[in-house]
């Protein structure tokens, strides 16, 4: 369980975006996992659960991961009864932020990841820590934290790049 946490908590320190290719059925740690990635992509016939209620051994850790990314309620229901969430239902309770036909799958996942690509990393990583930062504070500290780091973006240079490739209507050409 210790290593199975330490892979959780390292997806939202890892400073590039981490993404999920869901195609099946998603249980406990499988579960978790999806709902620790930045994204995730799942088929249509994808399914997620927390089974271990049904065999003694209540789904705990995972419960961490589905409490942040799922409405209370939809995640205790989950926990307690171990039935699975449709992926449907996934998306519409933000477990997953895309649903596709099976044999797109791939393809939409791969267009999200090279969308991203093309972005500047050191601006990726100050985003995803500065996200995940925000989420644990109150609205005004979120705020103020905020609002200084978009000042800070201001400085570095490929915040710079893109703000005059933006003025020169071109594309930016980024440091990394």
């Amino acid at each position: 369980f210790l290593l199975c946490m330490q892979v959780m908590t390292l997806i939202q320190k890892l400073p590039v975006p981490v993404i999920a290719k869901v195609n099946g059925l998603a249980t406990a740690a499988g579960c978790q996992l999806v709902a620790s990635c930045d994204i995730a992509v799942a088929s249509e016939k994808s399914q997620f659960a927390t089974p271990g209620v049904n065999i003694g051994l209540f789904c705990s850790t995972p419960a961490v991961a589905l409490g942040r990314s799922l409405p209370r309620k939809v995640a205790l229901e989950m926990l307690f009864t171990g039935e699975p969430l449709s992926a449907q239902e996934a998306l519409m309770h933000g477990l997953v932020s895309k649903v596709v036909p099976e044999d797109k799958l791939e393809e939409e996942t791969m267009k999200i990841s090279h969308k991203i690509c093309k972005s500047s990393k050191s601006i990726l990583a100050l985003g995803k820590a500065t996200f995940y930062r925000q989420m644990t504070q109150d609205l005004d500290t979120a705020y103020k934290m905020t609002t200084q780091v978009m000042v800070d973006n201001l400085t570095l240079r490929d915040g710079q790049e893109g703000i005059e490739a933006f003025i020169q209507k071109r594309k930016p050409v980024w440091s990394h």
